[in-house]
């Protein structure tokens, strides 16, 4: 998806100058690290851990890739998907002129991922709403005025503005009944501080790993520039300058102390890695075998279909009940909210192997619950003439009504099917010998 791209709106929001850094909200830590360090802890210093990019694109593009429908329910409860609808171009189709539903949703999704909140500016006209267009989350700040309304400021390159709340479409992620939702690169700094330190420590082991480290003791006497000599021929071409690998030079006879570093095992490294993925995946409540971290087994189920059933109850549901809800509060009118509502198509997600959908679709179509045009729709098959009806199986009769439908046409299609296969002939010659062999005469003498 172009959403990701380093020229799309990702590469807009993170690298639109050298200074950039992201606002982020939440309260003080104490345990915070350095200054330098705790200041690089933005958005953009989160998404170049592995595991925070493959969860935040996991969640962002599946959801932005799945439908989002506008239906009407009437009086009776029966519910019509209603394409008419004015709000229907804008959240199916394209919300603004600059993106398409999916990139929209997806930036919906990996700003509440990221930040924990999603705006965008409604756009009214004489037809009514025209356009949602994308706002920056970290550009906005939300506060009350002396009424208790709330007001967003929204300060960009172009300046200054101010919103009311009808003007602004504002989805909320986790949070504790705020004003904005809790950003959790904030809240996780210490989890991400923790992996970044090991990723550089896996760096740093990798790239010197292999080079000594120890002292290099040389005669006494030796002078200052004997000594420099000594370090740019022997010691700089082994450590480097950029080496965390070091030797020092002791006056003696010229000998080499070697000093080992702690090996890679006993600093486990690798150990860690896999821990920090499984704990960053903990803070977006994405189970791990979904970003490529394979080395337990899970406990989401045994099958594919068990685990995008607990993936999407777990992990997506909170992410689209919030949309689903945002929608219908801000950008339906009132009016229509009681028999309009959206709602985002999960059968894609939920959609089970071949066999196992013959299995569904057979009992549907045979006990009446869908048509068979409705089921190769499903298939993207064609329609077939006659096949918007409902069906039902016949042969299933209580008891006590066993051969009360002898005469009817079930029957008669029977005894035609078996004329034309040859097959009554065959029955009823086999019914008179078997009464022949009962001891009785056969039915062709005359008694």
């Amino acid at each position: 998806m172009a959403v990701f791209g380093a020229d799309g709106w990702f590469g807009s929001i993170f690298f639109r100058s050298a200074s950039y850094k992201a606002k982020l909200t939440g309260g003080d830590d104490p345990g915070q690290r350095h200054d330098e360090q705790a200041r690089s802890l933005t958005p953009d210093a989160a998404m170049q851990l592995g595991t925070v990019w493959s969860c935040v694109r996991l969640l962002s593009e599946t959801i932005g890739t799945l439908p989002l429908g506008v239906y009407r329910k009437d009086a009776q409860g029966k519910r019509t998907a209603d394409s008419a609808h004015g709000l229907y171009g804008l959240i199916h189709d394209s919300p603004n002129a600059d993106m398409t539903a999916a990139e929209f949703w997806e930036a919906a999704v990996a700003n509440l991922c990221l930040w924990g909140n999603f705006y965008a500016e409604k756009v009214t006209g004489a037809g009514g709403l025209q356009s949602l267009n994308f706002l920056y989350p970290d550009l906005m700040v939300v506060k009350r005025d002396r009424y208790g309304a709330r007001v967003y400021v929204y300060s960009d390159p172009k300046g200054r503005r101010e919103y009311r709340e009808d003007e602004i479409f504002h989805v909320r992620g986790f949070g504790a009944g705020g004003d904005v939702g809790l950003s959790p690169i904030s809240y996780a700094r210490k989890t991400l501080g923790l992996a970044i330190d090991t990723d550089m420590a896996a760096t740093s082991a990798f790239r010197t790993g292999t080079r000594p480290s120890g002292w290099l003791i040389v005669p006494k006497g030796s002078t200052k520039e004997q000594k420099r000599e000594l370090r740019e021929t022997f010691l700089d071409p082994v450590t480097g300058a950029r080496s965390t690998s070091r030797a020092g030079i002791l006056e003696q006879g010229m000998d080499w102390k070697n000093f080992e570093g702690m090996p890679a095992e006993d600093l486990q490294l690798l150990q860690g890695r896999a821990f920090n993925v499984e704990e960053l995946c903990r803070w977006f409540r994405v189970p791990p075998f979904m970003v490529g971290h394979t080395e337990k087994t899970t406990s989401w189920g045994t099958g594919l279909e068990q685990q995008m059933i607990g993936f999407l109850t777990f992990s997506l549901r909170p992410y689209l009940t919030r949309i689903e809800q945002a929608i219908k509060k801000q950008l339906i009118d009132v009016k229509e909210r009681a028999s309009v509502y959206v709602e985002f198509n999960l059968e894609g997600l939920l959609r089970a192997d071949s066999a196992g959908r013959a299995a569904i679709m057979s009992v549907q179509a045979q006990n009446g619950l869908k048509t068979r045009n409705e089921l190769r729709a499903k298939e993207n098959d064609p329609p077939l003439p006659g096949g918007d009806v409902l069906t039902v199986q016949s042969n299933l009769l209580p008891l006590d009504q066993l051969g009360q439908n002898a005469g009817t046409g079930d029957q008669q299609a029977r005894t035609a099917l078996l004329g034309w296969l040859g097959l009554d002939q065959l029955i009823e010659q086999a019914v008179k010998a078997r009464i022949g062999h009962n001891g009785g005469p056969p039915l062709e003498q005359d008694q």
